[in-house]
């Protein structure tokens, strides 16, 4: 028995989709991320501390994971981990004398004396909860396809649900 032209079309739109959007997501945050913390050299921000040699790859880890959480997002899946990784990512990764509300909160000697030596690991502890965030949308994806080819139900990639 052949499987069904339009079902398999479908499915394959579906699989393009989220691959498009998990493209998407993962080069925009890399260069917004890049670009906002000045890991390269821009002409918007300029770094008051030089980049370190983990901060590129904290950088590109981040986006890759995060597009793949976007990529294998359901309707079941809440973000607020992913949220929660990507930010310390961030604070990982940005100038820390850069950063106007920690400069306020702890001024720039604690910044530099306190906070700097901890921002690897930061970065470090959030590419690690966004991996968790990743494992988690891979499981309620797995979940997903799998309630969908029980019910026979097929995917409607217009409105995030099932037909």
């Amino acid at each position: 028995m052949r499987a069904d032209p339009g079902a398999r079309r479908t499915g394959t739109d579906e699989v393009l989709h989220r691959a498009f959007r998990g493209t998407v997501v993962g080069l925009a945050l890399f260069v917004l991320l890049g670009t906002v913390t000045a890991v390269w050299a821009n002409p918007l921000f300029v770094r008051m501390t030089p980049v370190g040699p983990w901060e590129f790859g904290a950088t590109a880890l981040t986006a890759v994971l995060a597009g793949i959480t976007a990529a294998l997002w359901v309707p079941s899946c809440r973000m607020r981990t992913t949220g929660t990784g990507g930010l310390a990512s961030f604070l990982g990764i940005a100038c820390p004398t850069c950063n106007k509300i920690l400069m306020l909160i702890f001024g720039g000697p604690a910044l530099l004396a306190w906070f700097d030596p901890i921002r690897p690991w930061l970065a470090a502890i959030g590419v690690v909860v966004m991996l968790f965030a990743t494992a988690n949308t891979w499981r309620a994806f797995r979940e997903f396809r799998r309630q969908r080819a029980a019910s026979g139900n097929t995917f409607d990639i217009t409105n995030q649900g099932i037909k």
